[in-house]
């Protein structure tokens, strides 16, 4: 079976290119791109650079992806971005490779859903199940686990880290860590408490919210210095795996914790 090629599709001949992928009109893969099979590119897209993307991923129109990084220190350098499975990337999404400030690579894993004029900028690391709505926007080096739900129009600062099951209501700007397990937003944003619905939904037993709620209140609500409160968690709290999760995060948080 041949890949599907639309006629007006300009396709480099040592891009690698699945025997199941379709490409349509007006895209443009040019040479260091992999693409997996299932992989459906509709149309006006352009993917360069060395970029991999993976199996039954979908890509919209007039989506940029593995362009150079938007960092002037970058000087040409072999970088790369890595696409996983079955992610979903709507139109105009913008993703670069990465720069040389980190290990060279742009990440994002599997069953992802990235919204219209989503950006993601060099370094980024992207778990599985993260959504994206409209126009959110990462600079650089940004961390967001699994099951993130990032708002629209959230602008995130560069190195700053999303937890797991996290949720970022829209129109919020992040300047540091949110911890896995919460609920944040505000121009300058705040945190508002666990996301018990989130964590509902995604299958939390009643006793594992409760955990996380003890531990947010621990953290943010005794008026605790954070070493304190991780101590007092450890010694008052069950060592769940959501517990140990949270704790790890927070020690190793280098741009501050949103409180």
């Amino acid at each position: 079976m041949k890949s599907k090629i639309h006629r007006t599709a300009i396709v480099d001949p040592k891009a690698k290119i699945d025997a199941n992928v379709e490409i349509g009109p007006f895209c443009v893969v040019n040479k260091g791109v992999r693409i997996g099979k299932g992989t459906r590119l509709v149309s006006h897209i352009v993917v360069e650079g060395v970029t991999d993307i993976g199996e039954n991923c979908i890509i919209y129109p007039f989506s940029c992806i593995g362009f150079p990084p938007q960092d002037i220190k970058y000087e040409g350098e072999k970088t790369k971005l890595i696409i996983g499975n079955s992610n979903i990337i709507r139109e105009y999404a913008t993703i670069h490779r990465a720069s040389v400030g980190g290990d060279g690579v742009t990440s994002i894993a599997d069953n992802n859903f990235l919204m219209a004029y989503v950006h993601i900028a060099h370094d980024c690391k992207i778990g599985s199940n993260v959504t994206m709505a409209n126009a959110a926007t990462l600079a650089g080096h940004v961390v967001i686990e699994d099951y993130a739900l990032i708002g629209g129009l959230v602008a995130i600062h560069q190195f700053t880290r999303i937890g797991r099951h996290t949720m970022v209501g829209g129109f919020s700007g992040i300047g540091q860590d949110i911890p896995p397990y919460m609920v944040a937003s505000g121009a300058r944003a705040k945190l508002f408490g666990p996301n018990a619905i989130g964590l509902k939904r995604h299958g939390f037993s009643t006793s594992s919210i409760n955990v996380i709620k003890k531990s947010y209140k621990i953290l943010f609500r005794e008026k605790r210095t954070l070493k304190d409160a991780l101590k007092k968690i450890r010694n008052d709290l069950p060592a769940t795996d959501e517990i140990k999760h949270l704790i790890e995060f927070i020690e190793q948080n280098k741009r501050g914790i949103c409180r």
